[in-house]
This record gives C-alpha cells, sequence and structure tokens, in this order.
C-alpha cells in the first residue's frame, strides 16, 4: 500500500457526499404522504433540502365539461401544504429540515421531471402507485427508474 493511499484510508468523511436536494412527489395518496415522510427522514439525515413537489392535472376533457379544474387543484395544493405545515410543526425542536412546496402543472412523470431537473435534485422519492391499471401501463415511478438521471425511492 503507498503512503498516500494509507493516509486516505485511514481519513473517515461524513455527510458530505450525500444528497443536497432530495425531491418527493406528492398527491395526496397515503403512499405519497409515507414517501413524504420517508424523504423527510433521509433530508434531515443528510442536511439537505427537502423539495415537495405536487403536479397538478391538466385536464382539459374537465375544464370542456364546465368542471372547476383549477380551483379544486389549487385546494389540493392548499391542503397539501397545510399538512405538510402541520406535520413539520409536531416535530419542530425534535426535527429539523429544510422544505419548500413546489407546484407544477401537467402529468405527474413530466412535472417531476421538469421540476428535478430545476430543483437539481440529487434523488427523488415517490410513493408505489395505488391504480391497478399501472401495472399493466407502467406507474410514474417506473417511468423515473427508467429515465435513469436520478436515485428513484418507491416508498410502498
Amino acid at each position: 500500500m503507498t503512503e498516500q493511499h494509507e493516509q486516505h484510508a485511514h481519513r473517515f468523511e461524513r455527510g458530505t457526499d450525500g444528497p443536497k436536494v432530495v425531491l418527493v412527489g406528492v398527491d395526496g395518496s397515503e403512499s405519497s404522504m409515507r414517501a413524504a415522510a420517508y424523504a423527510g427522514g433521509l433530508a434531515r439525515r443528510q442536511h439537505a433540502l427537502l423539495a415537495v413537489v405536487y403536479v397538478q392535472p391538466v385536464l382539459a376533457a374537465g375544464a370542456a365539461l364546465g368542471a372547476p379544474v383549477m380551483e379544486t387543484a389549487d385546494e389540493i395544493a392548499e391542503d397539501l401544504v397545510t399538512q405538510i405545515r402541520e406535520a413539520a410543526e409536531r416535530v419542530r425542536g425534535i426535527f429539523e429540515v429544510r422544505w419548500e412546496f413546489h407546484t407544477y402543472r401537467g402529468d405527474p412523470y413530466t412535472g417531476l421531471v421538469t421540476a428535478a431537473e430545476e430543483l437539481k435534485a440529487d434523488a427523488v422519492v415517490v410513493g408505489a402507485s395505488e391504480q391497478a391499471g399501472h401495472r399493466i401501463i407502467g406507474s410514474v415511478a417506473v417511468r423515473l427508474v427508467k429515465a435513469g438521471r436520478w436515485p428513484v425511492t418507491v416508498v410502498p
């Protein structure tokens, strides 16, 4: 073993190579809220920013029928922010996590990809799909993994 290699072998680094931005996709489902909790723990341990992302669906058909789509999507986003703030308050003083909430519009996959690129995410966390049809056509989680741009954690 060379002298230089021996010097490096005995030096220990702690917490310097982990993610700086952990992105989590939320939509109000139980699995997405579990993903948010998992991502929050990861961000806390790594001293990373937790970027919570809600992708508001664009429902052209609903809008054409006169459904108040935008208002409903905005209400969901507001409710998610409220839930996250309440969760952060419950653990204040015990766990400290820096977090931001972002809203994007579009389909969930494209919205999360856009968010991950814009926010320079180092890791992406999503909940497992709760829809049976996704087993056939592929879930957002599977599509994110196949994109191969970030480590993706799928929380059941």
